[in-house]
């Protein structure tokens, strides 16, 4: 049984994370325009409006796909608490992987925003 509770524990981490950084990725934006932390692409570098852009549009939906995956994560893990380890391992992963596909994936999302609100240049259409 601890395996499955760290295991359930272990897999709220990337939906929480995702909660808590869309949260702050929309509400507190990084001021200046930097390498170090924020929501860093070639697009959304090229000026002040881009940049508070994709962090307003990323942290909104890191919001949604955050709670989305919280609350799927906790719908799938359920139905395994008297399972083997082996069968709790092969729901951990594929877990992880979707919950990893959609963080990744959501800058697809930002990007295609990104460009159908601003030219290549960074001026808004």
């Amino acid at each position: 049984m601890w395996f499955y509770i760290m295991m359930f524990i272990c897999n709220l981490f990337i939906p929480a994370i995702m909660l808590i950084c869309g949260f702050f990725m929309y509400k507190y934006p990084p001021k200046e325009i930097n390498w170090v932390i924020g929501y860093r692409t070639t697009m959304s570098r090229k000026n002040k409006d881009t940049w508070k852009f994709a962090h307003d549009y990323c942290g909104k939906l890191w919001i949604k796909l955050g709670l989305v995956l919280l609350i799927l994560t906790i719908i799938t893990q359920i139905p395994f608490a008297h399972s083997s380890e082996n069968a709790i391992g092969y729901m951990t992963l594929v877990v992880v992987v979707t919950q990893l596909v959609a963080l990744l994936g959501s800058t697809v999302f930002v990007e295609r925003a990104l460009k159908k609100t601003f030219d290549e240049n960074g001026v808004r259409r």
